[in-house]
């Protein structure tokens, strides 16, 4: 993400509509990094006081499985999908391996999960790193801060094996919390950063450039296939190509450091909406939703015929099936994104929109197109070749 790019917005206990992935930079005392988080509608109300957090946890469960694509190098990893509001997968620290449910997001760099000495509300329902239980770990004196718009996290950094499936990246640096405040209910415990090393303001190595440089893949890309059902998955070291249909639309990088393309404009019904003299579009897998400037989404919202209520937009679920496409124009390629993608529904069956304004100034017009564009397209992020592939998800 931009350095100057904010997305998160308030956790507020009284809003308790929808999870909004909450992404965007944050302010370390001694740098500024993005990290992914889920603003829940409001956890503690909707779903803890009434136990249905667990008993959807329990009704789908997860269970990790390597799938091995034959004659191939490529690490198929699968990915929980929480709500359609946040896709997790399973990364082990350590040995004997400890095991940790992470976003892997494409907006940050950093890999962080909580430690032991973190006694936050938060922290108690975490999986926790227990460093004295692993042989290859290593502490190091740097320390970090974070404060964010409605909580905090500290930590420091060490070293030690992560495994995705059946990648290993040996010495790996990483985050490991000792205070967390204001994230209570989230149900994931760290986040796995897969942008740029440049975006690293720790200075950390990215795991997945670590991989790299050890030779754990055979080439130098990632992809994600988001989905509504089950199979999510993300991918090491190479394409599988039954999960898209056609053929990948490369779209290459604005600049070598973060996974930011140009897009050419947003339309709709033939008439350009926003992004009228070209823009600038972020494709970041721990964004939920799809956030743009302030006036522009309103203008989108008024366009749909949604309804503000609260922090939300809302439509009649009668108007889905009339509502027209919104299509992403990137490269010159056209990417639709139909109402029944854009519009989602709530605990209490009320249809809302997934556009959200992102109040953070830019000097140019940017877009973040988090989960709901890519529940429609297979994303390919390649690191070879400093470009971005995008098809029809099957």
């Amino acid at each position: 993400m931009l350095r100057t790019q904010t997305s998160l917005s308030t956790w507020s206990q009284e809003r308790s509509m929808k999870w909004l992935v909450l992404l965007g930079l944050v302010a370390f005392s001694e740098c500024i990094v993005k990290i992914p988080l889920a603003k829940v509608k409001t956890m503690r109300k909707t779903y803890s006081e009434k136990n249905m957090l667990n008993s959807f946890l329990k009704e789908h469960a997860y269970r990790v499985s390597q799938i091995s694509s034959r004659g191939s190098k490529i690490t198929i990893h699968p990915l929980r999908n929480i709500m359609d509001m946040l896709y997790v997968g399973n990364i082990t620290i350590g040995t004997p391996p400890q095991e940790f449910q992470v976003v892997f997001d494409t907006g940050s760099s950093e890999l962080w999960v909580p430690s032991i000495f973190c006694n936050s509300t938060a922290c108690s329902t975490q999986v926790r790193f227990r460093h004295l239980e692993s042989s290859t770990f290593r502490p190091t004196q740097k320390t970090f801060s974070i404060t964010y718009g409605s909580g905090s996290m500290k930590g420091f950094l060490a070293y030690d094996t992560v495994r995705i499936g059946d990648l290993v990246s040996t010495d790996q640096e990483f985050g490991l919390s000792v205070a967390e405040y204001g994230f209570e209910g989230i149900p994931f415990d760290g986040v796995l950063g897969l942008n740029y090393a440049d975006m690293s303001s720790i200075g950390a190595i990215p795991i997945f450039d670590n991989l790299k440089n050890q030779g754990a893949i055979s080439e130098p890309v990632f992809a994600f296939y988001l989905s509504k059902a089950k199979g999510s998955v993300v991918m090491f070291g190479g394409v599988d190509k039954s999960y898209y249909q056609g053929t990948l639309n490369w779209v290459p990088l604005i600049h070598a450091g973060d996974w930011s393309v140009h897009m050419d404009r947003i339309s709709m019904k033939r008439k350009v909406i926003a992004c009228s003299g070209g823009c600038k579009a972020l494709v970041d897998t721990g964004t939920s939703l799809i956030l743009g400037p302030t006036r522009l989404v309103n203008n989108i919202q008024k366009l749909i015929g949604a309804t503000p209520r609260g922090s939300e937009h809302y439509v009649s679920c009668f108007a889905v099936n009339t509502l027209p496409s919104i299509i992403f124009t990137i490269n010159g390629i056209n990417y639709p994104v139909p109402a029944r993608a854009y519009i989602l529904k709530d605990s209490r069956g009320h249809c809302y929109t997934t556009f959200k304004a992102n109040t953070e100034n830019t000097s140019t017009e940017t877009w973040i197109l988090g989960d709901v564009f890519l529940r429609r397209y297979f994303s390919v992020f390649d690191r070879g070749n400093d470009r971005i592939g995008l098809a029809r998800a099957v």
